[in-house]
């Protein structure tokens, strides 16, 4: 059976409005992943116009290979970007909570059906489950500080890449740290600290972590077309699986 492809995607938007809390999408940035090789096979980008240009950032303003007035619409776009999306695991930092809802939103304004993940991998899950609060706040540009790849740019195609190249380092650590003696590498005595917050409060246990999630096209339907009840839950498998299964891969 042929495995869905990974897109790593990235979305820059507008300040959320006064009135309604709406954000628009000003960048769309995403890379396509072969699942066995991890590397990258293909690539879109493109700047968006959104309807009110005022709420366009003073950065994005400012950015002499920008122009955000010439971009497309989103309508003009949005047959591409459900190509690029629907279909395959989606992968992204922190698109749980951000990214994928204003894709969702985006599609909605337009009175369009969003594109459909068949799984979703949350990198900042991920990481907060299996690697730990050694690299700090876990946010990109900290993440990409600590295996020193450079600055974040904020730019949606090159937070997608460097997105896959801060999984890659993360994932040959830890593939490193379990042929080793404990604490060889690191010392587990600060990765349990690390786990806390600055305030002492646990982190969340990996039960109420998603990490990689189902897509709703087969959550929907079960046999006959009708909605399945809930499976009782188990105990999840370590989160980091599908990054570990290529680990022969990448260090090569």
């Amino acid at each position: 059976m042929r495995r869905p492809e990974m897109v790593f995607f990235d979305v820059e938007t507008t300040a959320a409005s006064a009135d309604e809390g709406q954000r628009s999408v000003l960048e769309f940035g995403a890379i396509v992943v072969c699942p066995r090789r991890l590397v990258e096979v293909d690539s879109y980008h493109t700047v968006i116009r959104p309807g009110d240009m005022s709420a366009v950032s003073k950065r994005f303003a400012a950015m002499v290979d920008v122009d955000v007035a010439s971009a497309p619409s989103f309508d003009q776009v949005a047959e591409r970007i459900f190509g690029v999306l629907d279909g395959r695991v989606w992968a992204g930092h922190n698109i749980q909570r951000f990214d994928c809802h204003r894709i969702r939103e985006a599609f909605a304004a337009i009175g369009r059906a969003a594109p459909e993940p068949v799984a979703i991998v949350d990198s900042l899950n991920v990481l907060a489950h299996d690697f730990g609060r050694r690299a700090g706040d876990l946010k990109m540009a900290t993440l990409a500080s600590y295996f020193g790849i450079g600055k974040q740019s904020h730019r949606s195609l090159d937070d997608a890449r460097m997105n896959l190249e801060v999984l890659k380092r993360c994932a040959t650590l830890l593939l490193l740290e379990s042929t080793l003696p404990p604490g060889m590498l690191h010392s587990s005595a600060a990765g349990s600290i690390t786990r806390k917050r600055s305030n002492h409060q646990e982190e969340p246990s990996s039960s109420s972590l998603v990490n990689v999630t189902p897509s709703k096209r087969k959550q929907r339907q079960g046999s006959g077309g009708k909605i399945r009840p809930k499976a009782a839950t188990t105990t999840p498998k370590p989160c980091f699986h599908m990054i570990l299964r290529h680990s022969r891969t990448i260090l090569r």
